[in-house]
């Protein structure tokens, strides 16, 4: 099953304001979730996370960046909804 990757706007807007090279790994690894979104399956460091008390799925990207997305398994659709350093993410989720 292959999946739509769809980007929140202020996600795409933190890719366009990094550095090429950067933006081209970030975008490349989100793009690995079109195959495997969940943890445990295909490569990547994702986790299933509780946020808010909703569920929520997150995945590091080159030690660097926190992606935070949410799969609609009815619509074949993950919704990278937020991307941050991996430094805010873990002062703003504590994971």
């Amino acid at each position: 099953m292959s999946y739509d990757v769809l980007l929140h706007p202020d996600a795409d807007e933190f890719l366009r304001n990094l550095d090429d090279k950067s933006e081209r790994i970030v975008r490349d690894n989100l793009r690995k979730l079109s195959d495997h979104p969940y943890p445990g399956r295909g490569k990547g460091d994702k986790e299933k996370l509780v946020i808010d008390g909703e569920e929520r799925y997150r995945m590091h990207i080159s030690r660097r960046y926190t992606a935070f997305y949410d799969v609609y398994e009815d619509r074949d659709e993950v919704r990278v909804t937020e991307i941050l350093d991996i430094d805010d993410a873990h002062e703003r989720y504590g994971y």
